[in-house]
């Protein structure tokens, strides 16, 4: 994407009552006033589900399609990114949907305890590299982030192309105890994934799909 057209988003998602941008200052120094507040902001107090990661935004609007009993929130630092997702809510007149310009590592900061319901990571960067664990979204420091926020029944999906990032995740988890309540490493292959796994499919996920690389899926509690 040219810096044109990067800029033109930035300036667009201004404009957008569905995107918040708060400062870094602001989440670290606790003056970020949603924080304990994401109900006001949507008008009501239905479960408040996010997407860690949500790169364009088509899993969290297309979550929110098909459930409108829920609020969901796209996270990204990538604004450029997410703004396809932000106007097509917009378009779409999905009063449902918001979307958060911010670094994941500060979501304790931004959520209260028990103020979020489930959490979706949807093909994340395995960082497979040893250097690279500090950033793998389903290690020890951010599941505990996780565990902070969500409620006491509160989940973890995770979706991805990547065996690796799939395996690490499962043997973390049973090494830590934590409840897998559902595991698959080949969705479309393999039967009894929900249907939102299967229905949603992003850009990326289809390219993954037409070099014929399986998707995984995991399902699991923090709490």
């Amino acid at each position: 994407m040219g810096s044109k057209n990067k800029l033109k988003r930035f300036k667009e998602n201004e404009t957008f009552s569905n995107v918040i941008q708060p400062t870094r200052e602001e989440i670290e120094e606790g003056t970020f006033s949603k924080k304990g507040k994401w109900a006001e902001h949507f008008g009501n107090t239905n479960p408040i589900v996010l997407e860690l990661g949500c790169g364009k935004g088509e899993y969290t609007v297309g979550l929110a399609q098909r459930d409108k009993s829920k609020n969901y929130i796209g996270i990204d630092i990538k604004g450029a990114r997410f703004w396809r997702g932000a106007k097509t809510a917009l378009e779409e007149g999905l009063t449902n949907v918001a979307f958060l310009r911010t670094q994941i590592e500060l979501i304790d900061k931004i959520f209260e305890a028990n103020e979020v319901s489930e959490i979706w990571i949807t093909f994340p960067d395995p960082q497979i590299k040893y250097k690279r664990t500090k950033h793998r979204m389903t290690n020890k420091v951010f599941l505990e982030k996780y565990k902070q926020i969500l409620k006491i029944d509160g989940t973890v999906n995770l979706k991805t192309d990547s065996e690796f990032m799939h395996g690490y995740t499962l043997g973390l988890l049973h090494g830590l105890g934590l409840e897998v309540l559902y595991a698959n490493h080949d969705v479309y292959k393999n039967g009894g994934s929900p249907e939102e796994v299967l229905k949603i499919q992003t850009f990326y996920e289809n390219q993954y799909l037409e070099k014929g690389k399986p998707i995984t899926y995991i399902k699991f509690r923090v709490v």
